[in-house]
């Protein structure tokens, strides 16, 4: 650190004339004799080594006496040929010293001390995750650097592994951010123990996790250490008194093959990482190049989304509901749809996730709302108009706000409105959404659940409010291969009428399906069998027309 400061001490043996001088230099100076004895010390290197006196005492006696590691290091600096290196030193208390030495002419050596413990320690600090103490993303970064610099002298590959927590936003939504902090603390434990001292770890933000594994044979030593994690993290934790349950998807990506540098490889291996969530989560995948091509789609795919709305490619469509009573139409549900002049029409199973992911679906179902409303009021007839709402339209409250502001601007009855929503919407929580939907209900406006039967706790939330739908999912109306879908149907219809919620089976499309839910006791079908979705105007001339009895239709085989 200061070898200037070496090179100006006069050639001598006598220190004495040096004293004046040398006491007020802000680095410890110790000056060793040809049998390594310390023959001077100034007022700071007195200070480092307090309370013994350093004068008498041979270097290495000095640093073992004092609590000082890697003595035999420091005195190497002052054999000959060794000048300006230096070498760190660190105490029992914490303290760590870098020493310079430099061997003078008539056989003396000068050592330069320097106390380097807070720069040490900034540094330290500036390279962990304040939470965890994990490493963060920047040190990732520079030792991803030197690993992969030493992998191409020795032709050992790296892998990067990429790491994110599954259902970690509903610990945070549902019991607070403090235990989703301390639930952190635990995974990075977890995470700490799970790899090799040679192996990096790092929060890289959010759940968000990496790991650099070398030195072992590949792609076998990250397949095993990913079998690992996804067994690990999956385990049960215990954090404030609550027992939480989450998961974990990885994704690999390993040099040479999958980059060769720091940048694309940790692309590469989040690439893998969106593979793994996109396929169900609590897996992992090793990047192929297909994921490139796949994610550079999805990108075009987000950019022609954002702009959909303004340029108004979304058009709503209404698919008819029938009551099986009075074999007639009551109602439409609204469904979305998209065309683009590239692309045509693009599934909703393609753009309903990607818009949910981008946070659009809310400006998207608001949009949704306000056009069925403002449809479904001219209607020559007062059938209902169901509407979908994603569970991202119940944060912050807003949802009530939108329904009341498309009513207001329609002048549709809320009797007329119904809202119909999945299970995901009361899976995280509970409490503020059931709040919301009680706003609703007491504006007049009818709620169903969606998709009933595919969930893992849908019971319970037909304790927890009284919707006045239950829909039916098609998977178990299709289910023409067991009698485990119509009893499913059927033990649903029973349950729906005992609580006083109407029943309706979707995806019905044959005459054979549509008698088994009659048979089983449903109360309404929708379907293509009934009728496939139609634009607005269509919808509007099916009412306009005569309310002739649906029986007709459902009857005729052709």
């Amino acid at each position: 650190m200061d070898g200037d400061l070496i090179s100006v001490l006069p050639h001598q043996s006598s220190v004495a004339p040096l004293d004046d001088v040398l006491a007020k230099l802000p680095a410890g100076i110790l000056i060793v004799d040809t049998d390594g004895i310390c023959i001077y010390a100034n007022t700071v290197a007195a200070a480092l080594f307090a309370p013994l006196q350093p004068p008498g005492l041979k270097l290495p006696s000095l640093l073992s006496l004092t609590g000082f590691s890697n003595g035999a290091a420091l005195a190497e600096v002052t054999e000959p040929g060794q000048a300006g290196n230096a070498v760190r030193i660190g105490a029992a208390d914490g303290r760590i010293l870098e020493g310079r030495g430099r061997r003078l002419e008539d056989g003396t050596a000068v050592i330069t001390l320097f106390d380097v413990t807070s720069y040490i320690r900034e540094a330290e600090l500036a390279a962990r995750d304040p939470l965890t103490g994990l490493s963060n993303r920047a040190a990732l970064g520079e030792y991803l650097n030197v690993q992969l610099n030493a992998s191409k002298r020795t032709e050992i590959p790296v892998a990067v592994i990429c790491l994110d927590l599954d259902r970690f936003k509903g610990v945070n939504d549902t019991l607070g951010h403090a235990v989703g902090d301390a639930l952190l603390i635990k995974v990075a434990e977890r995470l700490r123990n799970a790899v090799r001292q040679s192996d990096m770890v790092a929060r890289l933000g959010g759940d968000e996790f990496a790991i650099i594994q070398t030195g072992v044979a590949q792609p076998q030593g990250a397949e095993i250490m990913a079998s690992r994690l996804v067994d690990l993290i999956g385990r049960s934790y215990v954090v404030s008194g609550h027992m939480i349950n989450i998961g974990v998807s990885v994704g690999v990506a390993i040099s040479p093959g999958d980059g060769r540098d720091n940048t694309t490889l940790l692309q590469h291996a989040d690439l893998a990482l969106y593979r793994a969530k996109s396929e169900g989560r609590g897996t992992f995948k090793f990047f192929s190049p297909e994921m490139d091509e796949d994610m550079q789609k999805r990108r075009l795919l987000e950019l022609d989304l954002r702009r959909a709305l303004a340029l108004k490619q979304f058009e709503v469509v209404y698919q008819p509901q029938m009551h099986l009573e009075t074999d007639t139409l009551t109602g439409f549900e609204a469904l979305l749809r998209w065309r683009t002049p590239e692309r045509g029409n693009v599934s909703p199973a393609d753009f309903i996730p990607l818009a949910e992911e981008l946070d659009l679906i809310t400006p998207i179902g608001d949009w949704v709302l306000r056009t069925a409303c403002k449809e479904a009021v001219g209607w020559s007839r007062p059938v209902t108009v169901a509407v979908n709402v994603s569970a991202a339209q119940f944060s912050g409250n807003k949802l009530v706000t939108s329904v009341k502001s498309a009513l207001a601007a329609s002048g549709l009855d809320p009797a007329r409105l119904e809202l119909e929503i999945t299970e995901g919407a009361l899976l995280n929580n509970t409490t503020t959404v059931l709040e919301q939907l009680n706003a609703l209900r007491a504006l007049g406006i009818r709620i169903s659940m969606d998709d009933f039967g595919t969930g893992y706790s849908s019971l319970s939330y037909l304790q927890k409010f009284p919707f006045d739908k239950i829909k039916i999912d098609q998977s178990f109306v299709r289910d023409n291969h067991s009698t485990s879908g119509s009893a499913i149907v059927r033990a649903v219809s029973a349950m729906g009428a005992s609580l006083g919620m109407r029943t309706i089976a979707e995806g019905v499309e044959t005459q054979e399906q549509l008698q088994r839910v009659r048979a089983d006791g449903c109360c309404s079908v929708q379907g293509y069998l009934t009728g496939r979705p139609l634009a607005a105007a269509a919808a509007a001339a099916l009412l306009d027309g005569p309310a002739v009895p649906a029986t007709s239709r459902l009857d005729d085989p052709s």
